[in-house]
């Protein structure tokens, strides 16, 4: 029976123009965010109009519910989780409205992406300066949300800083927009009979009396601390022409901006802009022997016109030394620093930033702080940064119930105090018997700072009180703000009335009454708090169930761990333009339940509070895996490695135990045999999958696209011709003996391109052995076929374990085959030492000729010096496992070859994901957002190249173009 909440929310759903979601699985992947906390809302809004949220806002006064605001979630301190109805402006208010270039301010939506609107800015040059580390997937309305900061902020300020007005609604429905507002205009709103109105008395009556402001100006955070999040920003407020005798304009944009959303909801945003930094940039990286030499190098190094001042200390850097990938950005440390301060200048001229620098390091020499300093220029800045991030990354990427907890993680103080407030901090964590790690914004008074906590245990959240609260004395000792900038929500609220006092927090309190008296406006933050140890994602010393897998999560301590991995960080909401792979189908349906991070919360969420049998047995579960298409990106690009298409073979293995799986997904599974049937009776087959009438029918009958063609098997198999024509060795010495492993794809549909493979590596003088082996197992794998997926690679593994090793390599040419060596099959065979050693062994071809060129063993005389241009797509799965860049030097070893990696991400296709009828369109979408376009405008004798056998299907389906295997291209290129 409906109840009345849902009946009414039905009725909500029929006026919105916009979408309104009440299902569990919506409600479950928004009942968190980036913080450690879980709240179920009561439905998910997202509206296209500001006539949706007018009506979102009757209705939740109505309903005696509340809104909570959203856009990208990536918050850490639990703004974006509460009871009522998550807002989601992510995917409709997106607009960059207007822009003013001579007044250089923007008036954007608040769902506008920050990088996004910087690329729209960077011809006219221009930019929003705030730059959180979240920056390609943050928007600016959360950034308001937040008063964001990030690494430049010593230049360029805060968000707060940027804020000229607001368009909002107010929680009476009302619009209005804030903005500059004269002594005498500020007035003439005091007498408005309007909600409006009210707002503007209550605060004159509070803020006017001269006991109230020495109050905030005794209480609030020191005023040099530009990081100021604590509370609402009244302090900001009283230092304007209407309350004292100082020249500042009021702006009620102050207020609003790191209030959470709590106040008012906005609509429109306008931002005043700066000029694009000065291009020469120069980083002086200096050493120090212990982290209170580091701190106390702050204030000198501050004297100078520095853009950024970041710290990052041993902890950070001992996390990369056994990283191969960052051994090349570990170049410019000298000796073993306790600490290293990344400090930036930036100028005109490469010879003015020179000067700068050197007049930098003379100060650092003279303080007699630092041993050492790196100068690093161009690309060694990059790196540098990358190792800080990976650092950072391998860190926050703990295995097991123990994480880095975002509680104190954003403390500042004025960097004089910095050094001392340091050592006291790190005795208090001493005392926890916690290691504590410095990071980030040391020029901003500000470093992150996470104790290590298994929030599942009542002792551990205990002790995340009591830390909160011994770090928050401590921060008030040193009048430091509690938070620099991320936020108060609900892990650092409840402490307000010890960071500004009680009289302070009483005017918060009347404030927020003026402007939300019905409190609709995203209760439990900044005041009237949620308890900080309440409404966490884990329910304490809870019984954890045993989820047994068929695939090995042992890695991750179990498949439920696995899951769990996720942050909530968002990194799967970047978009296109920002490069990258992971997420496909968000990228095309800009819906949450589309991401990453949906995936893992939802199996996360199920796995843990299930109460069927088989706790895999839910149609949400297939609901939210039904559009990933298993590009693994996630496991490579996703910042803990949450491997999707891992856990969606494990969901589709364990869902088919008790939901029958249909004749189309059968067939894709042993598509291998099929082929095999078919191949023998090639004529026969191709003719009815290329005639448009039977082939109609196949697809009709089996569920497939319509406007799909259907791959053509070959006229002989790879391994016939082996057998018959093409074993044979050249008259020079062979250089080492290599095994090519014989895919079903290549076997099948790609002969021709394993002949060119097998004449190309025995031209270039390698003894190539092809054997008798098993299918890979890809697609039983992809449809979670997992038993057959097992017994095959424990025939391959038994197959090649006696043959490969560091002197004979295993080759592939179809790269969602080979790398289920590398991958999969770590996770399903039995004998796993020799699994571990064949994976250690094997490679895509073009990744084995890479290496090849590299040591010198082929070389560019061997080929034609015609000249060609050549675009490259690679496969996704060589991207999260391997490198494009093997592809890219294969490609390239000619001398007059040009090639460009097309920046293209998942082609779309995904194996059977663009055949199948309900995902046409949306593997279509995914083709056009880059690859399409790009293959349409080379011009024709540009070769188009693509190393997946499913990406140059989907080439030639959505651009009538012909791509060929990079293997294909170095045949047909040699003497």
């Amino acid at each position: 029976m409906e109840t009345t909440i849902n009946k009414a929310l039905r009725e909500l759903e029929q006026q919105l123009e916009g979408d309104l979601h009440y299902d569990k699985l919506m409600r479950v992947l928004y009942a968190t965010d980036a913080s450690v906390y879980r709240m179920l809302p009561l439905a998910v809004a997202l509206p296209k109009t500001k006539e949706d949220i007018q009506l979102l806002i009757a209705f939740a006064k109505q309903h005696k519910t509340s809104l909570i605001p959203r856009t990208a979630g990536t918050s850490l301190a639990g703004q974006c989780v509460g009871e009522g109805i998550v807002v989601d402006v992510s995917k409709y208010f997106t607009k960059i409205i207007s822009f003013n270039e001579a007044d250089r301010t923007i008036r954007v939506q608040p769902g506008v992406v920050r990088d996004r609107l910087n690329n729209y800015l960077k011809p006219y040059g221009l930019f929003f300066g705030p730059n959180t580390s979240t920056s390609n997937r943050c928007m600016i309305g959360g950034m308001v949300g937040n008063n964001s900061s990030g690494t430049t902020s010593i230049q360029y300020g805060v968000t707060r800083d940027k804020v000229v007005a607001l368009n909002t609604l107010l929680s009476d429905g009302s619009e209005v927009s804030f903005s500059k507002l004269s002594v005498k205009e500020f007035e003439a709103k005091r007498f408005l009979k309007t909600l409006e109105g009210s707002i503007y008395r209550a605060i004159y009556d509070d803020l006017s009396k001269e006991n109230v402001q020495q109050e905030i100006v005794s209480q609030f955070p020191k005023s040099e601390i530009h990081r100021r999040n604590t509370g609402y920003a009244i302090d900001e407020l009283i230092q304007t022409e209407v309350f004292s005798e100082v020249e500042g304009t009021f702006n009620m944009c102050k207020l609003l901006t790191g209030s959470e959303g709590t106040l008012a909801f906005t609509t429109e945003i306008t931002l005043q802009l700066d000029t694009l930094p000065p291009q020469e940039s120069i980083v002086v990286a200096a050493h120090f022997e212990s982290i209170e030499n580091c701190l106390q190098a702050v204030v000198p190094v501050m004297k100078h016109e520095l853009f950024t001042c970041e710290m990052m200390d041993k902890t950070i850097l001992d996390c990369t030394k056994q990283n191969k990938t960052q051994t090349e950005n570990r170049t410019f440390i000298q000796g073993d620093p306790m600490a290293i301060l990344l400090c930036e200048i930036k100028a005109d001229t490469s010879t003015k930033a020179k000067t700068l620098a050197e007049a930098l390091i003379k100060t650092l020499e003279d303080s007699q702080l630092s041993y050492a300093h790196s100068v690093l220029i161009g690309d060694a800045i990059h790196k540098a940064a990358d190792l800080r991030s990976a650092g950072l990354g391998l860190l926050g990427n703990i295995i097991g119930d123990k994480k880095a907890v975002a509680c104190i993680e954003d403390t500042a103080v004025a960097i004089a105090d910095l050094s001392d407030y340091i050592t006291d901090f790190t005795a208090l964590m001493k005392g926890f018997n916690q290691k504590a790690v410095y990071y980030a914004h040391a020029g901003a008074g500000e470093l992150h700072l996470r104790p290590i906590l298994d929030l599942k245990q009542a002792e551990d959240v205990a002790l995340f009180r009591e830390i909160t609260t011994r770090v928050a004395h401590l921060v008030k000792k040193y009048q430091g703000s509690f938070s620099g900038e991320h936020g108060d929500g609900i892990v650092r609220a409840e402490f307000i009335p010890i960071m500004i006092g009680q009289a302070n927090y009483e005017v918060l309190k009347r404030i927020k009454a003026a402007f939300d008296p019905e409190c609709i406006f995203n209760p439990g933050k900044i005041v009237e708090a949620y308890a900080m140890d309440a409404n966490l994602r884990y329910e304490t010393d809870r019984k954890e169930p045993q989820i047994e897998t068929f695939l090995d999560f042992s890695a991750s301590q179990g498949i439920l761990r696995a899951a769990e991995k996720c942050n909530g960080s968002g990194d799967c909401r970047k978009t296109v333009e920002f490069g990258g792979t992971m997420c496909p189908s968000y990228r095309a349906t800009a819906n949450e339940k589309d991401t990453t991070r949906a995936r893992a919360n939802a199996l996360r969420e199920f796995l843990t509070n299930s109460t069927e049998h088989n706790k895999f047995n839910h149609q949400e579960l297939k609901a939210v895996f039904d559009l990933c298409l298993s590009c693994k990106a996630c496991a490579s690009e996703c910042p803990s490695s949450v491997d999707v298409a891992t856990l969606k073979a494990e969901f589709l293995y364990q869902y088919h135990k008790d939901n029958p799986v249909d004749l189309r997904t059968k067939l894709f599974a042993h598509n291998t045999k099929y082929n095999a049937i078919g191949q023998r009776f090639y004529r026969l087959t191709n003719f009815v999958f290329s005639n448009r009438f039977t082939s109609g029918i196949i697809k009709n009958t089996l569920g497939i696209a319509q406007h799909r063609t259907l791959p053509l098997v070959s006229s002989v198999t790879l391994h016939e011709s082996y057998l018959k024509t093409l074993h044979k060795t050249g008259d020079n010495p062979t250089i080492k003996t290599v095994y090519l492993f014989n895919d079903e794809f290549t076997n099948y549909l790609d002969s021709e391109i394993g002949r060119d493979a097998l004449a190309l590596l025995q031209a270039l003088n390698y003894d190539v052995k092809l054997i008798k082996n098993e299918e890979s197992g890809r697609t039983f794998i992809s449809k979670g076929f997992l038993e057959e997926a097992k017994a095959v690679a424990n025939k391959n593994i038994e197959l090649y374990k006696e043959h490969i090793s560091d002197k004979v390599p295993l080759l592939g040419i179809e790269p969602s085959a080979i790398l289920t060596f590398r991958d999969e099959y770590l996770k399903l065979a039995d004998d796993r030492e020799a699994a571990k050693n064949i994976a250690k062994n094997t490679f895509l071809i073009e990744e084995f000729l890479s290496q090849e060129i590299s040591n010198g063993t082929i070389s560019a005389a061997q080929f034609t010096s015609e000249s060609k241009t050549i675009k490259f797509h690679g496969h996704c799965h060589q991207k999260a496992l391997s490198n494009q860049i093997h592809s890219f030097n294969v490609l390239n070893l000619p001398e007059n070859y040009k090639v460009t990696i097309i920046p293209s991400g998942c082609c779309g296709m995904a194996g059977s994901f663009g055949y199948e009828k309900e995902h046409f369109e949306l593997s279509m979408t995914i083709g056009e957002q880059t690859l399409f376009p790009s293959v349409r405008k080379a011009p024709l004798e540009t070769l188009i190249a693509a190393n997946g056998t499913s990406c140059r299907h989907q080439i030639k389906d959505g651009t009538q173009r012909e791509a060929k295997h990079p293997i294909t291209i170095l045949k047909e290129a040699l003497i």
